[in-house]
């Protein structure tokens, strides 16, 4: 899926992402810290990671919750992904926010506003049940993302103070604009070892790309 310009407005929060790097949420304009221009310099939020830091290969995934390729490469590939490398610590993989619309925005914002050791369990929930709340005719993704974040234990008062939550916004926007500056155009992306890799890779393509550095 193409990379598209934001014009975020889940029901209750309103992007407008320029050349200025500015967002606009209710009404208020805030800048977002400067980028740190490079692959491994972590969110504001903080990295979303699994696996052993010391693994010797890095995979990082730029993604949209709203993507269908990145549903498709989260129920297929990931699961080997995670039982054949990430278990056994020979990869460690980050994934990253890349927001492709409003709604997708308001996921992530969810996403990170859970506790951390939930983050991976929602985005994995929203992702099996994309086609329930990020896709048909408009309407609010809201009803549905609450539905699935009150699976992980999120109240529904937590979830509607979660999408008035700046720091939230601000650190997503960041993440997105930093993939952009690194050369992402669209999701899912993937980051082997510094290597960009475009597309919803099978475990097969994963297999060859890693292989080098495991055999070394």
């Amino acid at each position: 899926m193409d990379k598209r310009q934001f014009l975020i407005a889940g029901a209750t929060v309103v992007v407008l992402a320029g050349a200025g790097g500015v967002w606009m949420y209710q009404n208020r304009t805030v800048t977002v810290p400067k980028r740190g221009g490079d692959l491994m310099t972590p969110s504001p939020l903080g990295e979303q990671a699994i696996g052993q830091a010391s693994a010797p290969v890095t995979i990082i995934e730029y993604a949209s919750m709203t993507c269908p390729h990145c549903a498709h490469f989260h129920e297929t590939t990931y699961p080997e992904l995670k039982k054949r490398y990430i278990d056994t610590g020979k990869v460690r993989f980050i994934f990253r926010e890349f927001p492709l619309d409003s709604v997708a925005a308001t996921a992530f914002m969810v996403a990170r506003c859970a506790d951390k050791d939930k983050f991976f369990p929602l985005i994995e929930a929203m992702f099996q049940q994309q086609n329930t709340w990020a896709v048909g005719p408009p309407a609010s993704p809201l009803p549905g993302l609450l539905s699935i974040a009150k699976q992980t234990g999120m109240t529904e008062e937590a979830f509607n103070a979660c999408l008035k939550n700046q720091t939230v916004l601000d650190g997503i926007k960041w993440t997105a604009d930093n993939g952009n500056d690194l050369g992402v155009q669209s999701t899912p992306s993937f980051f082997i070892n510094g290597k960009l890799y475009a597309g919803a890779l099978t475990i097969e393509q994963i297999e060859k790309a890693v292989a080098p550095f495991l055999n070394s």
